[in-house]
């Protein structure tokens, strides 16, 4: 039997996971790791939503704004340091909690990720300007020659995945779809994963209502500061794309105002439709501490 245990608190953005978190560690007396592909980012403070200064006074946090958006970073190098950050802590802790929106990351550290090379820098930006310069449908062609099997799978209209496959593929000189061999790794603790929900409507109220916070915080400053490097995959984010848009005349900032909106709750949509395939996943509303912790003493 396993007795490290590592509380996993998801959810769709907005919902509260931050909040709930905190509680939750407080009670247990353990400390926190975020899991969240942006917050991560040390430059991007209120776009991405960070804990407060009081939030993370309250319990020790891990992972936040602890990367630079020059710095590249993914979810496999995520895996690596999170383990090797939860090795020490389950030696002072039998619970740790984990905290995040990013499907991706928490699979990374519950189950593992397919591992993938490095790729080379200049690699990469060879790519990225064959797809700017050419259009996706000439790297489309060049998937279809080095990866069919990949290439019958992908989503044809999501250059990033394209661009992914390539990079592997002629970085290895072995078919992207040869290293997506999706093994579960063994883990030395059990993953208890709390999902927190509300109703749709008052989810979305809330989502706007932090979209406005964050503009009346200074967002579009934020946007400024980093509009020279808007290139950059970790500025490839709602809320700052957007602004950017507005930056380069395309669009009013009312107009990017409401598609921060309305892509936030988009995204929101697509977290939901990712944890609901997760059997393991045990739901409950933001404010249910008790039942929570509860249920997690309950868990063998």
């Amino acid at each position: 039997m396993k007795y490290k245990k590592l509380i996993v608190i998801l959810g769709p953005t907005g919902v509260g996971k931050t909040k709930t978190a905190i509680k939750i560690a407080k009670k247990l007396k353990t400390e926190i790791i975020s899991c969240d592909s942006r917050q991560i980012y040390r430059e991007l403070r209120i776009g991405t939503a960070v804990p407060t200064d009081n939030e993370l006074a309250e319990v020790k946090h891990h992972f936040i704004q602890s990367k630079s958006i020059y710095e590249y970073y993914n979810a496999s190098m995520f895996e690596f340091e999170a383990l090797d950050l939860l090795d020490e802590l389950f030696k002072k802790y039998k619970r740790v909690v984990m905290v995040g929106g990013s499907g991706l990351y928490i699979n990374a550290v519950c189950y593992g990720i397919d591992d993938l090379p490095t790729i080379d820098p200049d690699l990469r930006k060879e790519l990225a300007e064959k797809y700017k310069n050419e259009g996706i449908e000439s790297i489309r062609k060049q998937l279809k020659f080095l990866d069919p099997k990949y290439y019958a799978i992908v989503d044809l209209k999501n250059h990033k995945r394209i661009l992914k496959a390539l990079e592997v593929s002629i970085m290895t000189g072995k078919p992207y779809s040869s290293f997506l061999l999706h093994q579960i790794k063994e883990r030395s603790f059990n993953a208890i994963k709390i999902g927190l929900s509300m109703e749709r409507d008052k989810l979305y109220k809330r989502i706007y209502e932090r979209v406005d916070s964050m503009i009346a915080s200074g967002l579009l400053k934020e946007a400024k500061q980093y509009y020279k490097d808007r290139n950059l995959n970790s500025l490839n984010t709602v809320g700052y794309k957007e602004l950017f848009n507005h930056l380069d005349g395309k669009i009013t900032l009312e107009n990017a105002i409401e598609l921060i909106k309305r892509n936030t709750k988009n995204y929101a949509r697509k977290q939901l439709t990712w944890f609901r395939k997760d059997r393991e996943i045990k739901w409950f509303n933001p404010g249910e501490t008790n039942k929570i912790i509860n249920f997690i003493k309950l868990k063998k």
